[in-house]
């Protein structure tokens, strides 16, 4: 890969810097799609002792490339993304990945299908830290942030997703538990 070409796979990926995600940081200030990306990442390289057969260096890179096709779309919360939405946002990415140098575009597009196969653990870990973080971000942000809709979702997300793995599902747990505590704590009528 020439250099010219690495800083231009930097330029595109810093769009997701100043992509607004639908959630807030615990100061109120809209959290951006790297910031997320970028803590998914850090929870994989966490669990590396946790999920010893697990090839930790595939999770983190799927953490760090998983939102890439926000660069061309922008966020759309899950509760609102649609089939077509996903659709654009998966043709946008492969479009702009097959454009990479040879050897980055091959291994990029086999990560994504792996992603998008959820065959292996490594591909199944990455997409339940990436709904995990999702909740925590909420529970970390000010109750008055949340949508109607998200009291119960933060209730009843990614239980799905982790239902694989005894050590994530007693997270989630853990995670439920802030939700409660927090809507008890905070709740919409306070």
């Amino acid at each position: 890969m020439f250099s010219r070409e690495f800083l231009e796979i930097l330029h595109v990926a810093e769009r997701l810097k100043d992509t607004p995600r639908h959630c807030t940081t615990s100061q109120g200030r809209v959290e951006s799609v790297a910031e997320h990306s970028w803590r998914i990442s850090l929870m994989a390289m966490l669990l590396k002792d946790v999920f010893p057969e697990a090839d930790n260096n595939k999770v983190i890179c799927m953490c760090l490339i998983h939102d890439l096709g926000e660069c061309f779309t922008g966020d759309i919360p899950t509760f609102r993304k649609t089939d077509h939405d996903r659709d654009v946002e998966d043709s946008l990415l492969h479009q702009w990945v097959k454009t990479l140098p040879s050897e980055v575009s091959e291994r990029m597009l086999q990560l994504y299908a792996e992603m998008d196969a959820q065959q292996t653990l490594e591909a199944r870990l990455y997409k339940a830290l990436d709904k995990l973080e999702a909740l925590i971000q909420h529970n970390e942000s000010p109750i008055s942030t949340w949508s109607p809709n998200e009291y119960d979702l933060n209730k009843t997300y990614a239980f799905d997703a982790v239902a694989f793995s005894a050590w994530l599902q007693d997270l989630r747990q853990e995670i439920l538990q802030d939700t409660l505590d927090k809507i008890e704590r905070e709740g919409a009528n306070k």
